[in-house]
């Protein structure tokens, strides 16, 4: 089944369909963001994190990559007693290094985004395997669903889905891919 299938009508999981899922990203936090809450999805399901997703963006800091890499013990412990976001160690501290890895990102290619169209397109592998050269905490998985939840990969909504349609309108980078040779 379809996620567009399981989300039509629910609560939580409509209004991020209708909105979110799929839609080209561009800035650093908001890119930021998304990668940390698919790093915090793992091993629980997608609607505790819908749940907890305005705590994260409180506890984070609006996940300013500016103001996130500089965390230090003290910020890590303030975000491990926060009840309102998943409390694990090796994820906060991924979150924390992965903001640094931004602000490098933005010295080498100008932005996240930037980097991310500098390599685009790569099929699903090649992708996971710069990921894990690049980043913490990182695998298929959550590579797959960070660069289909924001515009890279194909395969947010169905063909028939409204919303897909919408978002094949704003020409997500998908739309163009022309794939590259696994290295």
């Amino acid at each position: 089944m379809s996620y567009c299938r399981v989300a039509k009508g629910d609560p939580l999981h409509g209004p991020y369909h209708d909105t979110e899922y799929g839609f080209p990203l561009t800035g650093d936090a908001e890119l930021l963001e998304r990668f940390a809450l698919e790093i915090n999805q793992a091993g629980l399901s997608w609607a505790t994190i819908l749940k907890k997703k305005d705590a994260f963006r409180r506890a984070f800091d609006g996940f300013d990559p500016e103001v996130v890499a500089r965390y230090g013990e003290k910020e890590r412990r303030r975000l491990l007693a926060d009840a309102g976001i998943v409390r694990n160690r090796l994820k906060v501290d991924a979150v924390v290094h992965n903001a640094g890895v931004v602000l490098a990102l933005r010295e080498s290619h100008g932005s996240f985004h930037a980097w991310l169209a500098a390599h685009h397109p790569l099929p699903k592998e090649a992708w996971v395997k710069l990921f894990k050269s690049t980043f913490r905490f990182t695998g298929g998985e959550i590579v797959n669903e960070f660069l289909v939840s924001t515009g890279w990969l194909p395969g947010a909504h169905a063909p028939s889905c409204p919303v897909g349609q919408r978002i094949a309108r704003l020409s997500p980078p998908w739309r163009s891919a022309r794939r590259r040779p696994v290295r």
